[in-house]
């Protein structure tokens, strides 16, 4: 297919893309800011007090657990890979932070239960989350599995899993007890620092990191180089393997950090916590413009493409929509998202052979 559009647009004229071309380009590029203005004026327009200070709070607040999945998915995707398990993943931390604040860790030979307290609790918490996305990555590269099919399965194990730590039931009153010294954890989702929650501060902080690794650091220029061509990246020096293990690791600590939000909000772990939050994150990342075919993609998109999910979401439920016509706008907007990305993809390629058939003209030597 690549062969057959190469030889297609080798054959267009050096002046054939036409400034309304580059116009539609640009505007291509910048669609989901468009569309965030565009979903913004319209419930701003359509729904009271949609822009209110305390409804936006609100919004943000839950906005930043799509984004923290969607930030950590969002180096897998440039890999050209995915990751169906960080709702599962989500779901199984929270039932962990559950059962260490409400049973803590028992020994029986001593006949005791020792309480971590928080300060133990959310960094170990972090590592199992971690840990999960090693294996996904481990498998994926090591066994050559695909990656769809791997964390497929894995998000089965981990559900059963989460299901299995409290026989399907709540962990309840995760806010501690002062006797035990394990108090606190609610904290982490209903605290607040300038006026705004801990959880809109933790999305801000992890998407400065983040989008500095993309841009500025060896490890994010490898990750785009095997989304683009895994093969000359690997014959170029990249520790392919290594980066996948860790772009999967990342993946599952941003799930474990939502998995500490959501139980924290709740003051409560349920093992379903999490369903079906996968597809919101690639829904977000898709929209922020990071191709599925790989190579391509912001931290900064991302984050947008999280902003539209979530406004267009709770607009739609502050219009009284019905849940089931949520479902349905979401997945037209998703498969919206799909083919305007394509589109920008063909429209990238030829713009990029106009370019280097012009400078042949030119007489100047096209770039490599």
């Amino acid at each position: 297919m690549k062969s057959n559009n190469s030889v297609a647009l080798n054959t267009l004229p050096a002046k054939a893309f036409s400034s309304r071309e580059s116009i539609l380009l640009l505007l291509l590029k910048l669609r989901t800011f468009i569309a965030l203005i565009l979903i913004v004026s319209f419930f701003a327009i359509t729904v009271p007090d949609f822009l209110a200070t305390g409804s936006l709070v609100i919004m943000v607040k839950h906005i930043a657990i799509n984004a923290f999945l969607a930030l950590g998915i969002t180096f897998v995707i440039i890999t050209a890979g995915i990751d169906l398990s960080i709702g599962a993943t989500l779901g199984l931390c929270g039932m962990i932070a559950g059962w260490l604040i409400t049973k803590g860790i028992v020994l029986p030979m001593f006949g005791i239960a020792i309480f971590p307290s928080v300060w133990v609790i959310v960094p170990v918490v972090l590592f199992i989350g971690a840990l999960i996305g090693a294996g996904n990555g481990w498998i994926i590269t090591r066994y050559n599995v695909a990656p769809f099919i791997c964390t497929l399965g894995t998000m089965y194990i981990l559900r059963g899993a989460a299901m299995l730590t409290s026989g399907g039931e709540t962990f309840p009153g995760l806010q501690g007890n002062p006797l035990l010294g394990n108090t606190g954890f609610d904290r982490i989702g209903a605290g607040t620092l300038l006026g705004l929650p801990y959880a809109i501060w933790m999305m801000v902080l992890l998407a400065l990191v983040i989008g500095y690794i993309a841009r500025r650091l060896p490890f994010g220029r490898q990750v785009y180089a095997i989304g683009d061509n895994e093969r000359a990246a690997e014959l170029s020096g990249v520790k392919t393997r290594q980066v996948k293990i860790l772009v999967y690791t990342l993946s599952g600590f941003c799930a474990a950090i939502a998995g500490i939000v959501v139980s924290s909000q709740l003051v409560a772990s349920h093992p379903a916590n999490g369903t079906a939050f996968e597809m919101n994150a690639i829904a977000a990342v898709v929209l922020g413009g990071t191709s599925l075919a790989g190579g391509r993609g912001t931290i900064v998109g991302t984050l947008i493409g999280a902003f539209v999910i979530g406004f267009l979401a709770d607009g739609l439920i502050m219009m009284g929509v019905s849940e089931f016509w949520q479902m349905v706008i979401k997945g037209i907007v998703i498969i919206i998202a799909v083919i305007i990305d394509q589109t920008q993809s063909r429209m990238q390629q030829k713009a990029a052979v106009v370019a280097q058939k012009a400078l042949i003209e030119e007489g100047t030597p096209a770039k490599p």
